[in-house]
């Protein structure tokens, strides 16, 4: 990715977040600078991988593939050290901008439509050799059981939300013409260096072309 995609991408985050009355931590409007001037207090920040995340998964195309997320708060890798087993994000998610798909090994978490438009995910259970399993299977929306087939399509209106078990393979975009959609997830400690498994095996985050000066840091630049 660019530089200058990933800036104008926070920037239009900021917008949304504005638009949805939804509130960022002091930390999410830090220049590169500022972050300088910030010691080991901050540490928490930076080992649980707070704050900007913007990716295209190698996909060379953000606006096909990709996505916005901001990590509002995590449990810490080393479970030794860890005071949180939980995580938090919000994310963007635009008209047709796909989130290829992947599993997570060991976590557990709700997607929630906190607002915009509709949110369309696709589902498959992985078998053993991680493929896509014909096998049926059961996912929970806002507290109600769903009997899945293979591929099934769940959308989640604004305030609608599913629980994901591990080894469910999950892709999702915005449904057309309903503009972007403000995604919530809650979970277990997100790991996004070893919990993440892609259909295809995808990179997870994206190498970076510096056309422009950095507006603010992502996760993995601290």
């Amino acid at each position: 990715m660019k530089r200058s995609e990933i800036n104008q991408a926070i920037k239009d985050a900021l917008d949304l977040f504005t638009g949805q009355s939804f509130a960022l931590p002091p930390f999410a409007h830090w220049t590169p600078g500022e972050w300088e001037t910030k010691g080991s207090e901050y540490d928490e920040v930076r080992e649980t991988g707070l704050g900007w995340d913007v990716t295209d998964f190698g996909s060379g195309n953000f606006e096909k593939e990709g996505l916005l997320l901001f990590t509002l708060r995590n449990g810490h890798p080393d479970e030794s050290v860890r005071v949180k087993s939980y995580a938090e994000k919000i994310m963007v998610v635009k008209e047709n901008q796909v989130t290829p798909f992947h599993y997570h090994w060991e976590k557990t978490e709700d997607i929630i439509n906190r607002g915009g438009g509709k949110l369309v995910i696709k589902l498959y259970l992985a078998d053993e050799e991680d493929e896509f399993s014909d096998e049926p299977f059961t996912v929970t929306c806002d507290g109600k059981t769903i009997n899945c087939e293979p591929g099934q399509i769940i959308v989640l209106k604004p305030g609608e939300s599913i629980t994901l078990m591990p080894k469910v393979y999950h892709s999702f975009w915005g449904e057309e013409q309903g503009g972007p959609v403000l995604v919530g997830e809650v979970s277990e400690t997100n790991d996004d260096n070893a919990d993440n498994r892609f259909y295809g095996d995808r990179p997870r985050f994206s190498e970076i072309e510096e056309d422009e000066p950095k507006l603010f840091k992502l996760v993995n630049e601290y």
